[in-house]
């Protein structure tokens, strides 16, 4: 079923095209209104002493001020404000198999932050707040669903971290159920298949980062089975799930484990608290907390009029890039099978020190040449039949006003060598997948990408 969903681009209730019309009508029809407004007019919000803003009801987020210091890297002591969400929120997606093919249920959601508006998000995207109705507004729909979801009913279920830069040690449980009864599809709901989700991940700004970390999830080679074979998948759909499933790899998932355990003992990550007005490089005015140099992000504070959701109107801060970033896997193939080139990467806000990313991960503002991103010019020089996938990814509306990465994922050619600095490996998409069982290994960037790996 989840393959015949992966292998099905149109179907009986829509296709392909009317879902990208329909989006396109839905950012027509709902008015949105965002406005960047002074701190002290952001309504249920206040600002301590320490100019760290807290919601009033001591729910939902705050943004605080945190004090890093590491001993990686070059960059070993800063300070910086950061989301402070101890709240695990539900993600997920709800799926029905139809006439024998997996359709998952997917909402038209519009965020304040997000660039188009309107992007193709989870049946469910919900904080602990949003569900227990703190804002006094409507329960989400189909929360029912998720709260009684018995084991047998569920595909896929784990708790994953998000951005490790920008949150401090947030978590979501992302999670797939499937039912079997009749689900009624309100207003800004539609089914789709996954061929059709993988397929408008491949195009800017559609699907939005909550849909790409819970399909993240699904390993497709596990649903493969004697009958379906490999019919209907492109030359490199074939090669990825020999990746997916081989036993063969350049390094193995013990040295894996051991090169990650020994760069987490090595290198240390402490984070306190600090007052936001004692953040040396960045300054706060009425409006803003933004870096003195104009780098990396600012803090704004906005109101938000959306006519169809829970609560048609409300205020909050936002996080707003100075820049676009870039996240980008090379991949190569080592002995006839495709390998990711991974890297252990520090943030300030991850769990366990490190999480594995892609092979780039960075900020296009602040490339320079004395400090570039390993592999970054590989990257950013190659050539056109060396791209698989190439697309700019919102990330989430919620928190972070018009921020996107431009994704990408680039076959390394032959001469490209196998040996890596300390802090990268090579890694078969098993033993990605493998990593991605388990909580707090793979960060959401990392995630995003893989999840637009399309086999068709």
């Amino acid at each position: 079923m989840i393959i015949k969903s992966l292998a099905t681009k149109e179907n009986p209730f829509n296709s392909t095209q009317e879902i990208r019309e329909w989006i396109a009508r839905r950012n027509r029809e709902v008015k949105v209104k965002v406005e960047q407004i002074p701190f002290s007019e952001m309504k249920m919000w206040h600002s301590d002493e320490d100019g760290s803003f807290h919601h009033d009801s001591g729910k939902f987020f705050s943004i605080v001020g945190i004090d890093v210091k590491t001993d990686y890297g070059t960059n070993n002591h800063w300070r910086q404000p950061i989301i402070n969400q101890p709240e695990v929120g539900y993600l997920g997606i709800l799926t029905k198999v139809i006439d024998g093919v997996l359709y998952c249920l997917m909402q038209a959601k519009i965020e304040p932050g997000n660039v188009n508006c309107v992007q193709i998000s989870p049946t469910l995207q919900a904080t602990k707040s949003n569900y227990s109705r703190v804002h006094a507004g409507k329960s989400p729909n189909y929360l029912e669903y998720f709260v009684n979801a018995k084991p047998e009913n569920i595909i896929l279920d784990q708790l994953q971290s998000e951005q490790g830069a920008r949150f401090l040690r947030k978590r979501n449980r992302n999670i797939i159920i499937k039912v079997d009864e009749d689900v009624p599809v309100l207003e800004d709901f539609r089914w789709m298949t996954l061929g059709q989700i993988k397929e408008l991940m491949h195009e800017d700004n559609i699907v939005n980062m909550d849909t790409r970390t819970v399909l993240s999830g699904l390993k497709i080679s596990d649903y493969i089975t004697p009958i379906d074979g490999l019919r209907g998948m492109s030359e490199f759909g074939r090669d990825l799930i020999l990746s997916s499933t081989t036993n063969h790899s350049y390094i193995s998932t013990r040295e894996h484990l051991s090169w990650l355990t020994g760069l987490k003992a090595k290198y240390d990550l402490w984070v306190s608290p600090c007052s936001v007005l004692d953040m040396p490089g960045w300054k706060k005015t009425d409006r803003e907390i933004v870096r003195e140099d104009g780098k990396y992000f600012k803090i704004i504070g906005v109101n938000v009029t959306i006519s169809n959701r829970e609560v048609a109107s409300w205020c909050q801060p936002l996080v707003q890039p100075m820049q676009d970033g870039l996240c980008a896997f090379i991949i190569k193939k080592i002995n006839g099978v495709y390998h990711f080139l991974v890297q252990a990467k520090l943030e300030c806000g991850n769990f366990d020190v490190m999480e594995l990313a892609p092979t780039v991960q960075c900020l296009t503002g602040r490339v320079e040449d004395v400090n570039r991103p390993e592999f970054y010019d590989y990257v950013m020089n190659a050539r056109p039949e060396q791209i698989l996938i190439d697309a700019l990814q919102s990330e989430e509306g919620g928190r972070f006003y018009h921020e996107q990465n431009r994704n990408l994922m680039v076959e390394a050619d032959e001469g490209f060598p196998l040996d890596l600095p300390p802090q990268y490996t090579w890694m078969t998409l098993r033993q990605i997948y493998k990593f991605l069982r388990f909580n707090n290994y793979l960060n959401i960037q990392a995630r995003s990408l893989i999840s637009a790996l399309n086999y068709k």
